[in-house]
């Protein structure tokens, strides 16, 4: 069984929370053609789900592949990524009591992925992405995740995992 059928479904409204979910992408550490996050749908502490529509004039389409674009895997992976590690770990920088008042500076960062596909992905699709906490302890996040179609047909699902750590800002 799916996992976007045990937790996609989960009701939208119970955790909704608009203006949180536009404060975290503000501060997503991303911007303009490297930015794969359009939408939070729903966001809790067990997990988040999220959407991004490709672009049909993204930059990766003009060579892969000429006259047949084909979304790249690693920007697929990333968008998992950024929807259900990177979101996800802003939401607990946010809201727990370890990290309160030491937000600065701080931002989750993808350690490893393992990520099965099972369908292309061509320019203009949208992509549904459903991730659910494995764990989170001592600053590392573990989660489950899968990216579904506009159909809700499975593109993609793996474990990713990433760390919050402190960066340091340097001025140009």
């Amino acid at each position: 069984m799916l996992m976007a059928e045990n937790i996609a479904g989960r009701p939208l409204t119970s955790q909704m929370n608009p203006e949180m979910y536009e404060h975290i992408l503000d501060i997503l550490p991303y911007k303009s053609s490297f930015r794969f996050v359009d939408t939070i749908l729903s966001l809790d502490g067990k997990g988040v789900t999220g959407e991004y529509t490709l672009r049909p004039d993204a930059f990766f389409y003009e060579d892969h592949f000429v006259g047949n674009p084909v979304t790249p895997g690693v920007i697929v992976t990333e968008i998992m990524a950024q929807i259900g590690v990177v979101v996800l770990g802003i939401y607990y920088i946010l809201n727990s009591p370890e990290y309160k008042g030491k937000e600065e500076g701080l931002f989750p960062l993808l350690t490893s992925t393992e990520v099965s596909f099972y369908r292309m992905v061509l320019p203009g699709e949208k992509l549904r992405v459903v991730s659910q906490q494995q764990y989170f302890r001592f600053g590392k996040l573990k989660c489950y995740i899968e990216a579904l179609g506009e159909d809700n047909e499975l593109v993609a699902r793996g474990t990713f995992a990433g760390v919050i750590k402190k960066t340091d800002k340097k001025d140009n």
